[in-house]
């Protein structure tokens, strides 16, 4: 059964901004010839694996709320300069933006079951391009 992971994205306002840093990041690596990849490191690797690997996604907390998400590709175990074992989770790069949902703050990463994670935004929808701080308050009404 698929198995997501949800993490804050400290520093960034909005998902058009983590959409340009992402952009940033890959014409960096373009520049000096590495793989274009998308890595988030963090210290603790997941123990679920494969249910991850069995088409989770990593979603996005922005500003207090889930608004994005992008497919894990691959989970890499590695080991950095200080010794310290780290987990380096490899997404595509294109954010798929996710129905508005509130999550507090917390520290590190949680898993997020299929069953309970945001449905994707269909592009079509006309109040997708609501405003971020006005779809939080529409979700905090229930309205979302």
């Amino acid at each position: 059964m698929t198995v997501h992971i949800v993490k804050l994205c400290v520093g960034v306002d909005s998902v058009d901004d983590l959409e340009r840093w992402i952009e940033h990041r890959r014409h960096l690596q373009s520049l000096a010839g590495e793989p274009e990849e998308h890595i988030h490191t963090t210290r603790m690797s997941p123990k679920r694996r494969d249910e991850i690997l069995d088409g989770g996604s990593l979603y996005w907390v922005i500003k207090g709320m889930i608004l994005a998400r992008q497919p894990i590709i691959d989970l890499r175990q590695i080991v950095g300069d200080d010794g310290i074992s780290r987990c380096q989770i490899v997404m595509d790069p294109t954010l798929i933006r996710t129905e508005s949902q509130p999550k507090r703050a917390f520290q590190g990463w949680r898993y997020l079951k299929d069953t309970e994670a945001p449905r994707d935004l269909d592009p079509l929808r006309e109040d997708d391009d609501l405003p971020a701080d006005f779809r939080r308050e529409l979700a905090d009404l229930g309205l979302l």
